[in-house]
């Protein structure tokens, strides 16, 4: 298969190349590289620089690649800055999806496999979140990317798109070669690795939650499982496949909730060093409780997580940060 990644130069879109890659494809990486890294894409793909809102340049990379599938991965997505600026977040994840999604149209490409969020149900009021529980996001991230998925949903009925999207949770780990590296970063997991590595700081956001601890619970994906997640749903956009008849959402994690007091709590006995935190108020459009059932994604694409403990996946992004003092910043 000839596949486009958006975003394939940034943490989860890294890994997701080198999956697919190893499965045989032809990968094609469109980034505009301002929170992606030239060196996380992977030997063997292409990068293409540039922005998937923009109509000419997407059109010239699905013709010289000749792409028959989209994984559209990029976006912008931090939960505070699309409360701070929602005007942003419209215009680069709805505004630039609606000129993506008319560009393959107009290419005639028809298979997109989108990396949505579980940020699309809000504040749920029960656990585990369930994909046929209304969605009610609480921040305009998790509106506009609600907005895609229903826009794919349209798509697919007027002009006959194939669809998966996946309603993720956090993601964490490293594949190895590559992992996590944002700027500013706002990731748990990183800045409490950061914070055992003597490098940064580290604030907990919120002791006040109605949690037994008091701080938010997360259901955490290994980065390696959401990639092999991304291969299954692009297979399964294969014209006659039933699964994709009408447009599939599945959501991805492992079932099982971890709070921010554990996963200080894991990350001190992975790196065998103390980390302390300061306390902080709540993120805005932060809910208490996020947890879900991956059973359809079970049933329809037939995908387990491999690595679900905590330690495998605290353990891969202190050996990557390890090997990456730096990040990438070393790697040119």
């Amino acid at each position: 298969m000839r596949i486009l990644v958006t975003g394939g130069a940034g943490y989860v879109g890294s890994a997701t190349v080198e999956v697919l890659l190893e499965a045989g494809h032809h990968v094609a990486v469109l980034d505009d590289l301002s929170t992606g890294h030239r060196p996380a894409v992977a030997d063997g793909a292409t990068l293409e620089i540039g922005s998937y809102g923009d109509a000419a340049r997407v059109r010239d990379v699905l013709d010289r690649h000749g792409v028959e599938a989209v994984l559209h991965c990029a976006a912008k997505s931090r939960v505070s800055e699309s409360v701070a600026d929602p005007g942003l977040y419209y215009r680069e994840n709805v505004g630039g999806g609606i000129v993506l999604l008319e560009t393959l149209r107009a290419a005639g490409v028809r298979r997109v496999v989108f990396s949505s969020t579980a940020a699309v149900y809000g504040a749920p009021d029960r656990t585990p979140i369930t994909e046929d529980m209304a969605p009610a996001p609480i921040s305009p991230y998790g509106e506009t990317k609600l907005a895609f998925e229903r826009a794919l949903r349209w798509y697919g009925g007027a002009y006959g798109f194939r669809s998966v999207c996946l309603r993720y949770f956090n993601v964490a780990g490293a594949s190895g070669r590559f992992g996590e590296a944002h700027e500013p970063e706002t990731h748990l997991i990183p800045n409490v690795l950061g914070a055992a590595a003597g490098a940064t700081g580290l604030t907990l956001f919120g002791d006040d939650f109605p949690t037994p601890d008091g701080t938010c619970i997360r259901d955490y994906i290994h980065v390696l499982d959401l990639a092999r997640a991304h291969l299954l749903a692009l297979e399964a956009t294969a014209p006659g496949d039933d699964r994709t008849a009408a447009p599939l959402v599945c959501n991805l994690g492992t079932g099982a909730g971890f709070s921010n007091r554990e996963i200080i709590t894991v990350a001190e006995r992975v790196t065998g060093r103390r980390i302390t935190c300061t306390p902080g108020p709540r993120r805005a459009g932060d809910p208490a409780v996020l947890v879900a059932s991956a059973a359809r994604a079970g049933e329809l694409l037939a995908w387990q997580p491999s690595h679900s403990t905590l330690d495998e996946m605290i353990g891969s992004a202190w050996e990557w940060r390890m090997a990456h003092p730096h990040g990438y910043s070393e790697a040119g």
